[in-house]
């Protein structure tokens, strides 16, 4: 599996036209315990770096930002039930939504894992 990362921690990887997308370990670190997840609605369209989703954790709230634009086709209902998968598993059974994306080439924006890795190791 091939993960790109944007600059503000999430994650994305693509199979064929669907990509699916989530947070990241730093993302989930710097949050702490998650508590409730608000997921995009399906069938709804977004822009790149649109907020699609809400994590609230006993820390902070953050939101959750569209790595390209396209259209919600799934959302992780066990995430919605349980929420601490993103901090046990962001990378696997945390994952939020999958898409079908509208303009793919905005994948060339994203980090791949050695940049994202220096770049999440700067903001700590």
């Amino acid at each position: 599996m091939t993960l790109q990362f944007t600059p503000d921690h999430e994650w994305i990887s693509m199979d064929g036209n669907l990509a699916t997308v989530g947070i990241t370990h730093h993302a989930q670190e710097a949050l702490g315990d998650l508590v409730f997840v608000d997921l995009p609605e399906i069938g709804k369209s977004y822009a790149q770096k649109d907020a699609v989703a809400v994590v609230e954790s006993v820390k902070a709230a953050a939101d959750v930002y569209m790595p390209a634009g396209g259209c919600i086709t799934e959302v992780n209902q066990a995430l919605r039930d349980d929420p601490s998968l993103a901090n046990s598993d962001p990378l696997g059974a945390g994952w939020f939504f999958k898409c079908t994306l509208t303009c793919p080439s905005e994948l060339d924006t994203l980090m791949d894992e050695t940049r994202y890795a220096a770049y999440a190791a700067d903001a700590h």
